[in-house]
């Protein structure tokens, strides 16, 4: 690569970490790659990670020794995040969205880059202190959350199937209950897909009683795999008791009045202390 100036090299520095989050990069590579000293390289990155943090786009690490480098962490501050979460929920309470137990409709929502990469960097920001693996999720509504999630830690994406295909080759199948209809399922993991004693994210888009949850998590034990964490866009606030306790969600919905088609979407627990921040 040709020698750059110190303004076109700080833009490319930028976007080079921006697309490799989570990842080590030596500063050698920048060296080679920019035709520079390493000392300039650490002016650089200085001048990088104040307007990262600043600006609320994540931390910037440096690690020091033969070893080190420098490394992104996406982090994005409660308070932005909520800003986001208020527009959704306004959208979400839309009546016509509504649907029969208490579900919502939100498969055009989910359908935007824009909204997904949004909830994906919030989990990242969420969950990016701990050890994690691979990011699951059961299709079809979650799969695009959970690879947004997973683009910003850098993580592989597993997928649950509710149902066996050919394709998937040996599979590991489990029974579990719904926990709002309480009927038998099935749902089923290809025995390649994840490796034994893995740390597991659980992202999903809606959690009702957590049935679906607690099948994922019932289903990692046959892999001896452990949960790290459970992400959820919105959970439903009408349930009684939840199958599931740990677990971090950007929505609750409560209120449904399916005479008055009207119901109330509100900030999740995500932001339990932010809120309460707002009403001392």
């Amino acid at each position: 690569m040709k020698k750059l100036k110190r303004s076109a090299r700080l833009v490319e520095m930028t976007q080079y970490l921006l697309e490799r989050p989570h990842t080590l990069i030596p500063l050698t590579t920048f060296a080679e790659r920019y035709q520079s000293a390493k000392s300039s390289i650490s002016e650089d990155l200085a001048i990088i990670k104040e307007v990262f943090e600043s600006e609320g786009i994540g931390e910037l690490l440096t690690l020091a020794g033969a070893a080190g480098g420098v490394k992104y962490i996406p982090r994005q501050p409660k308070s932005a995040s909520l800003a986001f979460i208020r527009r959704l929920c306004g959208q979400l309470e839309q009546p016509e969205r509504i649907l029969p137990g208490e579900y919502l409709y939100m498969s055009d929502l989910l359908s935007y880059p824009s909204l997904t990469n949004e909830v994906g960097k919030m989990f990242a920001s969420a969950f990016g202190g701990q050890e994690i693996d691979v990011v699951m999720t059961v299709e079809t509504k979650g799969i695009p959350l959970a690879y947004a999630t997973a683009a910003y830690l850098n993580l592989p994406v597993v997928i649950v199937r509710r149902d066996n295909r050919v394709t998937e080759g040996s599979v590991v199948s489990i029974n579990y209950v719904s926990g709002s209809s309480k009927r038998i399922q099935t749902m089923s993991l290809a025995r390649r897909a994840l490796k034994e004693q893995s740390r597991v994210l659980i992202i999903d888009d809606f959690m009702r009683a957590g049935g679906t949850v607690k099948g994922m998590m019932d289903l990692l034990q046959e892999f001896k795999a452990s949960v790290v964490g459970v992400g959820v866009l919105v959970e439903s606030g009408e349930v009684e008791e939840h199958l599931v306790d740990d677990y971090i969600s950007l929505a609750r919905l409560s209120g449904v009045d399916f005479k008055t088609r009207q119901l109330t979407v509100a900030p999740g627990n995500y932001f339990d202390e932010e809120e309460g921040n707002r009403t001392l």
